[in-house]
């Protein structure tokens, strides 16, 4: 890849390569801002929508063996009918503080009396946050939303544990910040093709059509990747869990075979797979190629899970990345759905 990229002017590498200091820095406000006063705790509701939701996505999946309480993800209007009293903490998490969606939650989450606060960089929801005495966090991001997720996950480790659900997570973010260094070196744009698997596997993606399976924890990440080559690339592509898909995807193996042909099956391993979903992995595998589907698997770098996880984030956001590139599309604006924002303002 070129030094300079007339298709990439508004700097998403630079984005990509911020990601590690992102959730250092989302780790550190978190830990020093004020957090809303919660007495008996019963669930919480995280509520956003594309790239302003991925983080409680991803956060929820990481935390998941270690939450005392429920923790929903909420992609719509308004909030679930069980999401009613102080007892509910409602999290509206908002890049520009003005989705709609997430705008709907919070005010619903007002006339339901639910413990409430908000994570964004301004907008209307700091407004409201403020007019209505809740706590809000406010951190400074240029960009778009989906390049902010570092940001978000630090935030929403921070009060967690600062509201006594889970340990700290210092040494968690500390090593997944260091495994994110060492990946620019390895997959940032200076690495040479020869040597970088993330550029390779852009290559072999290009006309393609793009699956991606993740396990357990790894399902969000594999959802990630599917968003950031919608976004990045303009590319079709989707993701599905383990072990779910084993129980009716491999059936559609058959057809149509021109279909098939033309797709590439890509598997993400974390030494924290379960151990039957490392052999479902193995075996599903074996079927894709059968099926002639083109499979690839990424291995997961660091000790820790959320290492593990940010790791194969970080490679996702390469492909795409390159991917945007190899098709020749600036990989930051994502001009369509501005305009059906526009189209719905209407």
């Amino acid at each position: 890849m070129p030094e300079t990229n007339p298709y990439d002017p508004q700097n998403m590498n630079a984005a990509i390569e911020a990601l590690g200091a992102n959730l250092e820095s989302g780790w550190q406000l978190g830990l020093h801002s004020a957090i809303p006063e919660v007495g008996s705790l019963l669930q919480i509701v995280i509520c956003g929508m594309g790239g302003s939701a991925i983080g409680g996505d991803f956060t929820t999946a990481y935390l998941a063996k270690q939450l005392p309480v429920p923790v929903v993800a909420h992609r719509n209007y308004g909030l679930p009918g069980w999401a009613r009293g102080p007892e509910t903490l409602v999290i509206c998490s908002s890049h520009s503080g003005n989705t709609e969606e997430t705008l709907s939650s919070f005010n619903e989450a007002l006339q339901c009396g639910c413990s409430l606060m908000s994570i964004c960089t301004g907008g209307k929801l700091a407004e409201l946050s403020k007019e209505s005495g809740k706590n809000y966090w406010i951190f400074d991001h240029v960009g778009q939303p989906r390049t902010a997720i570092g940001w978000t996950v630090g935030l929403l480790l921070a009060l967690f544990f600062r509201l006594g659900l889970i340990e700290d997570q210092t040494a968690a973010v500390e090593e997944a910040a260091a495994v994110l260094a060492d990946g620019i070196t390895k997959l940032g744009k200076e690495s040479p093709v020869s040597s970088n698997p993330a550029k390779r596997l852009a290559g072999q993606l290009l006309e393609r059509n793009i699956v991606i399976y993740g396990a357990g924890e790894m399902e969000v990440i594999a959802r990630r990747w599917k968003s950031e080559i919608n976004e990045l690339a303009k590319a079709w592509a989707a993701f599905e869990g383990i072990p779910e898909m084993n129980h009716n995807a491999l059936a559609g193996l058959r057809h149509p075979e021109s279909l098939y042909e033309h797709t590439s099956a890509i598997f993400l391993r974390s030494d924290f797979d379960h151990e039957r979903n490392r052999k479902r992995i193995e075996y599903s595998q074996g079927f894709f190629l059968e099926a002639g589907v083109g499979v690839d698997s990424v291995q997961a770098r660091g000790e820790g899970k959320l290492a593990q996880m940010f790791s194969l984030l970080q490679f996702g956001d390469y492909v795409s990345y390159y991917l945007a590139l190899a098709y020749g599309e600036n990989p930051t604006p994502i001009e369509v759905l501005n305009e059906l924002k526009r189209l719905l303002a209407d």
